[in-house]
């Protein structure tokens, strides 16, 4: 009995045509031998969740550095409320719920210690530059597995590259940039879904702003509760894109204004307030000093740090640097530049 032919064949029979079936995968860079039970995206779904860099994500932060508190979102809570919002947008829209679970449990996979703020630093002082969705590409391809990488499928691959949007359009008028996969396109905005409304949730948690903060224009399309907020946005993606056809993922433009307008008051008054750009400074320092410090003591990190070329040291260092947690960056810091308590013979 071979369970991955019985769920491919489900699969063709009851997703939707715009779907990316298992059968129709272009493949890995490196040839496998199919499976009996999973198909190609549950595999690749499961060899993520079983890396190193996938469980570093409980320590990386996602917006405040070391809360105090048992309910802050880091990077890990963040990827898997991104994963549940996407699946539940790809059932409903019978489009492939594993290639989407996939994409959006691996898109974080490259994200720096410290956040934004790590990615930021390391975007300045790398002479290649740094994004964290390219860099999540290279954790998958190069540097999990002692460099052999995941050699995860390329719907997958795609669908991680061009997640990320930043301050750009959640649904862009071109197809330029998005995601080969309607699957794909599910996580980018997923993602922002995600991010806009646990951000909000944690910054009131942490008293940066207050509920009677938020744009009235926002509560008065959104809603003021958690719960409600993301069951419009939900809703929004699903009937827009059913209404469309599915040539892309699709949201109403009322629900999408709303969310331009939340994202623009996260980032005025949450992501550059002044609570986070201390914290951010504290970060930068830390860091700046690591890469300086790694640079010039390359050999420290070399061995433990997979790379085609050993030789490009500030490639060695900057992927070193990228796979910390924050707590490991934090030690290291203190181990390098801070006193010591002695310690007699």
């Amino acid at each position: 009995m071979n369970i991955r032919k019985q769920t491919e064949e489900i699969e063709l029979k009851t997703l939707h045509p715009g779907a990316a079936f298992s059968v129709g995968s272009k493949g890995r860079v490196r040839k496998e031998r199919e499976g009996e039970i999973r198909t190609c995206y549950q595999r690749d779904r499961d060899r993520i969740i079983h890396s190193k860099s996938f469980r570093r994500l409980k320590h990386k932060a996602q917006v405040f550095l070391a809360p105090r508190g048992d309910h802050y979102r880091t990077r890990l809570t963040h990827v898997l409320e991104v994963s549940q919002i996407a699946r539940t947008i790809s059932r409903a829209l019978r489009l492939n719920e594993d290639l989407a679970e996939a994409i959006a449990l691996g898109h974080d996979l490259g994200h720096t210690p410290f956040g934004h703020a790590g990615e930021s630093v390391l975007r300045d002082i790398h002479p290649g530059g740094f994004d964290h969705y390219k860099q999540s590409l290279r954790v998958i391809d190069v540097l999990e597995r002692e460099g052999r990488g995941l050699n995860l499928t390329y719907e997958v691959r795609d669908g991680i590259v061009t997640h990320s949007k930043g301050k750009g359009k959640i649904i862009p008028q071109k197809k330029e940039g998005l995601a080969e996969t309607l699957e794909g396109q599910i996580v980018r905005v997923s993602d922002i879904i995600a991010y806009v409304n646990h951000d909000l949730d944690d910054a009131m948690r942490a008293g940066v702003i207050k509920k009677q903060d938020i744009p009235k224009y926002v509560v008065e399309v959104l809603g003021s509760k958690y719960s409600r907020r993301v069951d419009i946005m939900v809703k929004a993606v699903i009937g827009r894109t059913m209404e469309t056809g599915y040539d892309k993922i699709d949201m109403n433009e009322d629900v999408s204004s709303a969310i331009y307008e939340l994202r623009d008051f996260l980032y005025d008054r949450v992501y550059e307030s002044e609570e986070i750009k201390r914290e951010f400074i504290k970060a930068k320092k830390i860091l700046e000093d690591l890469y300086a410090y790694f640079l010039e003591h390359t050999e420290e990190v070399s061995k433990d740090t997979p790379s085609e070329n050993k030789a490009d040291r500030h490639r060695v260092v900057c992927d070193f640097i990228a796979g910390m947690t924050d707590g490991f960056a934090l030690m290291t810091f203190e181990r390098l530049f801070m006193p010591q308590e002695w310690q007699p013979l």
